[in-house]
């Protein structure tokens, strides 16, 4: 029976795979996200520039793991298993004692690691408030100095709705003095013709006197 080579190639990569997901689960230290902040950034790259600071990183990381539990309880049955010395375990008390002493030394270097990292998160935190306040204040002078046009194009406004006002009551009074005007000349011209009339008739009058006059004599 024959079997498909690329099949075999795809079952043996799965199993890789698997036992490689299985080493990084349990075994192998878990490494942290990447920081995402920019400053945290920054700071990793700051600090990764100094070779003590990456030792450091790398026993703390290794020795807060599950393969740092595993060494242990491999190493503890060892040494009581095959008796290398026995028991109260002098050697292998001032061993783990010694060990102790390094650990909590790097135990308090990764505490100040992430002192220092909250330090840079909280005066990137700080700046940020600080920078908001700085433009909200500056919105806030924006809208107080918004309001004060407003307030001088209402003022405007309202200086010309008064002005318009006057303008429409003057033209007003100017169409009735217009009428009255109008009006007095018509009277006028009535009376002109009128006048005319009555110097007409007079002088008809006049004329008609005297011809009758000398008509007499």
């Amino acid at each position: 029976m024959t079997t498909n080579p690329s099949i075999d190639e795809t079952r043996s990569n799965v199993h890789r795979d698997t036992r490689a997901s299985f080493a990084r689960r349990w075994i192998l230290p878990i490494k942290p996200p990447p920081p995402v902040n920019p400053a945290l950034v920054k700071h990793a790259e700051q600090r990764a520039e100094d070779a003590q600071n990456r030792v450091a990183d790398r026993i703390t990381a290794f020795s807060g793991s599950m393969a740092f539990v595993y060494l242990h309880i491999i190493w503890f049955s060892c040494w009581i298993g095959f008796g290398v010395e026995k028991y109260p375990f002098g050697l292998l008390t001032m061993i783990v004692s010694l060990e102790a002493i390094f650990l909590s030394t790097f135990v308090m270097i990764s505490q100040n690691r992430a002192e220092a990292k909250r330090e840079v998160v909280a005066d990137q935190q700080w700046r940020t408030v600080q920078e908001e306040d700085r433009q909200n204040k500056q919105l806030l002078n924006l809208s107080n100095e918004q309001d004060r046009e407003n307030k001088e194009l209402l003022n405007l406004s309202n200086q010309i709705l008064g002005l318009t006002k006057e303008v429409r009551s003057f033209a007003a009074k100017s169409r009735e003095d217009a009428e009255s005007n109008s009006q007095l000349l018509g009277l006028s011209k009535r009376t002109l013709s009128l006048t005319e009339e009555i110097h007409a008739q007079a002088g008809a009058g006049k004329s008609t006197r005297s011809g009758s006059t000398r008509a007499t004599s």
